[in-house]
């Protein structure tokens, strides 16, 4: 009996197999006394406002990139909101952007007048879909959003494609992918403009933060009118008449925050080994129980903001609330992801948008509806967020391997107990919650 006791699902009264703590495993960010340090130095000298570490974070990130000009922001809302502004775009202007992302990878635009036009997500890697995007091109569309979701970089190849042909610029949200390669190239440096959130559960984290990447130095002269006024009197362009007023905001990075991720961004290439070892092993025993793990092609070097997979329904015999749940019974750390479909908020779809945004009277304002891009919100339906062990040890990982192995070999059970109660067990993603940006 005793056997039988520990061989049953935890969920139909067996032991659970997950024993580990999974507290330190799951720690982030992974903080030590040379962060304490660098931020020490900076409360000790005094200058808590303007201070020499901020421009050694954008000359740590310019080449750890290799891009030219890198301007640091209080987070990542507000490079994403330069970025919008360095492209001197006009009112009614046309964005291309994902619906499947943080809010922060869209709204920002809306105070420079532009309008985001929501594209499908393509299902292998989460990205934009190019063949949907082209569907969406009007006269008025003029930038891409490219947002490499949890990690994994978009089809860039085919996105180029089609901003070549429109003559179309890209920003690329490039907050989940510190470190990440697509052909040889970082990510932050495969758009006209780059974004790096350095938000307190990014990869390369300060608590708040953002840096702006470009080539193009009008691009880095119109982040700098916008939000550093410190820097603009030492512009050597006529923008520099601005020195007294900028254009009205104030993004400038904390020095204490610049001093943590200039620490952590020396650490990420180690940060991101341990993270990936960990979870390529972990893909590669689930992928033969039926999930698809988001595995990077060849030509990819993806890193993990979160880890995320697909259960196909087809191969295993269970719903997704029940999977969660018998997975919860076990120990398991998992739940749905928390990003909800940003075209379907009641921002859009009740027209609040149109409090921020002011368009020419003879450009109607947009009309968003929910029930739209069928495709992301199929994909988006079985999707399973567990933790990303960025400090675990192989020991938990074989106890996660055992728990998702043993509720799929008894799914059948799990599924005609009356023992398993769906009403209620699905886990939703909180709208409110920051984490992006």
């Amino acid at each position: 009996m005793g056997g039988n006791h520990q061989q049953l699902p935890a969920i139909l009264g067996g032991t659970p197999v997950v024993t580990m703590d999974q507290e330190e495993a799951n720690r982030w960010p992974l903080l030590t006394r040379e962060d304490e340090q660098a931020v020490l130095e900076i409360l000790r000298d005094g200058r808590l406002s303007i201070h020499p570490v901020i421009r050694e974070l954008e000359e740590d990130y310019a080449r750890f990139t290799g891009m030219d000009y890198a301007l640091a922001h209080n987070n990542g809302t507000a490079a994403l909101l330069a970025a919008f502004f360095a492209l001197d775009l006009e009112p009614g202007d046309e964005i291309l952007v994902p619906s499947a992302t943080f809010w922060a990878s869209v709204l920002p635009m809306l105070w420079v007048g532009a309008v985001p036009v929501f594209c499908e997500s393509e299902p292998d890697r989460l990205g934009l879909d190019p063949a949907d995007m082209e569907k969406k091109i009007t006269d008025r569309t003029r930038a891409i959003v490219v947002v490499h979701l949890w990690g994994l970089p978009s089809r860039m190849t085919e996105i180029y494609k089609v901003a070549q042909k429109y003559n179309l610029k890209i920003i690329e949200d490039a907050s989940h992918t510190h470190g990440a390669i697509w052909r040889d190239r970082p990510c932050g440096t495969l758009g006209d403009i780059g974004v790096f959130s350095l938000q307190g559960d990014k990869l390369a984290p300060a608590g708040e933060g953002g840096i702006f990447l470009c080539r193009d130095y009008d691009y880095y002269e119109r982040a700098v009118l916008l939000g550093d006024i410190t820097r603009i009197i030492e512009l050597e362009t006529p923008a520099r008449r601005f020195a007294a007023t900028s254009f009205g905001i104030k993004t400038r990075i904390a020095p204490m925050s610049a001093a943590l991720a200039r620490i952590q961004l020396k650490k990420l290439p180690e940060h991101n080994r341990r993270r990936n070892q960990n979870l390529i092993y972990l893909s590669e025993k689930l992928e033969p129980l039926g999930f698809h793990t988001f595995m990077a092609p060849s030509h990819i070097e993806r890193v993990y903001f979160e880890y995320i997979i697909r259960f196909n329904p087809e191969r295993i015999p269970l719903s997704l609330p029940v999977l969660l749940q018998a997975l919860q019974a076990e120990g398991c750390q998992v739940s749905m992801p928390r990003y909800p479909l940003v075209h379907q908020q009641p921002f859009f779809t009740e027209g609040h948008f149109k409090s921020i945004l002011r368009l020419p009277e003879d450009v109607p304002a947009p009309q968003y509806d929910s029930d739209t891009l069928h495709a992301t919100m199929q994909g988006n339906q079985n999707l399973i967020k567990l933790p990303s062990f960025p400090n675990a040890e192989q020991e938990l990982l074989d106890q996660y391997v055992a728990a998702f192995t043993r509720v799929i070999r008894h799914g059948d059970e799990i599924m005609n107990s009356s023992a398993v109660l769906e009403a209620g067990s699905e886990s939703t993603p909180s709208a409110g919650e920051d984490k992006g940006g």
